[in-house]
């Protein structure tokens, strides 16, 4: 096995520019992501990280599905591990990683529940065995084998041939920030580190040393 200790990158694709900088992150984010859409393989795939009652992390790779002006919007099963943590504590971060861009984002805030007008929307966009799959799954619950798990794809496939409602237990978040980092990898580990940080109605933007 190759030396973890000598595995080393030296990044040289890009940099930061603090006088060309939008005002708001989003703005920013937008522009990072629409690039990374057309040179990434799944540059929506971000990191989610919870919290549960005894402060103790937990995280996962999810799907961004949408952004706007409130934040960042994903689904996800309200019953699993990480639809409880939110519900116990609403802070959360997300944090993508794009190593063919050398870049990375870094978001701090709080979740909350979209309405369920744009749940169905969305549920009603995926797939028909998507669909059938948030029926079927009891996400993050113990189960005895994977017979049991395609035992309930084969009963919500009869019982539902058509038109498959969104099950109330399953819908959108939509994480508001109130921090996002902005990360550029740049030569010998003397990365460009940007930040935002909401005050009210405000956004601070200041940069961090590596």
């Amino acid at each position: 096995m190759k030396s973890i200790k000598k595995s080393r990158v030296d990044y040289t694709k890009g940099a930061i520019n603090e006088d060309t900088l939008p005002a708001h992150p989003m703005e920013l984010f937008n522009q990072w992501m629409t690039f990374a859409l057309s040179e990434v393989k799944e540059p929506n795939a971000f990191v989610l990280s919870t919290v549960n009652d005894s402060g103790v992390p937990s995280s996962r790779v999810l799907l961004l599905r949408d952004v706007n002006e409130r934040g960042f919007v994903f689904f996800t099963n309200y019953l699993s591990q990480k639809g409880q943590e939110m519900a116990s504590s609403s802070h959360v971060s997300m944090n993508f990683f794009w190593p063919k861009l050398e870049q990375q984002i870094r978001i701090n805030g709080t979740s909350e529940k979209v309405p369920e007008s744009i749940s169905d929307s969305y549920f009603e966009s995926r797939p028909y065995e998507s669909q059938i799959g948030a029926w079927s799954s009891p996400q993050s619950s113990i189960i005895e084998n994977r017979k049991q798990l395609d035992d309930k794809v084969e009963l919500f496939t009869k019982k539902y041939t058509d038109k498959v409602p969104r099950p109330s237990h399953w819908g959108g978040y939509v994480v508001c920030p109130d921090k996002v980092e902005f990360w550029q990898g740049r030569s010998n580990r003397l990365h460009d580190r940007i930040v935002y940080s909401k005050n009210e109605e405000y956004w601070h933007i200041n940069r961090l040393a590596p």
